[in-house]
């Protein structure tokens, strides 16, 4: 009897393996395109148009720790120059103002980077979500099973006529038309006075 159990075990055990290894063998090989995220996020017109923003910002900021460094610079100069001749009430003033705009300048140093960062991955992150419906649209397309992102630091060599990418941020510029994004038409000749 317990022959039998053992008889019957195997027989279960086996089958399903054997209608798993028959179906997996008969399975069409998985169709595989591969796109740099990274390249497509940066590349299509509102990508642009969003970090074109950051930069903007970064600009600004850049501008106002400029600023903010030459006040700093001023107040130390003061003091090297007038600080023999000073006051030590005055003195003490004057470091205790450096060391203020030292800090009010490390601050701000810290605050924007922070921002920074925080609108580039607003930025990555908008661009992002919205490119994922139409990297699934250009795969079915495209007959593909599979979408995976090239990764240098993964994949040392990747089939170019695999590469999605630039498909991707065509139909993802049709998808999300960024106005103004269009080449400028040719300016028209100057007239002569």
């Amino acid at each position: 009897m317990s022959r039998l159990i053992l008889h019957v075990f195997f027989a279960a055990f086996c089958i399903p393996v054997l209608g798993i290894a028959q179906t997996a063998a008969q399975a069409p090989a998985a169709k595989i395109a591969w796109m740099n995220l990274e390249q497509a996020i940066f590349s299509c017109d509102e990508g642009k148009k969003e970090f074109s923003e950051v930069q903007k910002f970064v600009d600004a900021k850049n501008t106002e720790l400029e600023n903010l460094r030459k006040e700093a610079e001023s107040l130390r100069n003061q003091l090297n120059v007038q600080g023999s001749k000073l006051t030590d009430e005055a003195r003490a003033d004057l470091e205790s103002q450096v060391d203020a705009k030292d800090t009010i300048l490390q601050r701000f140093q810290q605050d924007t980077q922070k921002e920074i960062d925080n609108r580039r991955v607003r930025a990555t992150n908008y661009v992002g979500k919205r490119l994922l419906p139409v990297i699934e649209k250009v795969a079915k397309e495209k007959g593909f099973n599979a979408v995976q992102y090239f990764s240098s630091s993964r994949d040392a060599w990747v089939d170019p006529s695999l590469s999605i990418t630039e498909d991707v941020v065509k139909a993802y510029n049709q998808t999300y038309p960024v106005a103004g994004a269009k080449a400028p038409a040719a300016a028209a000749p100057a007239s002569k006075p």
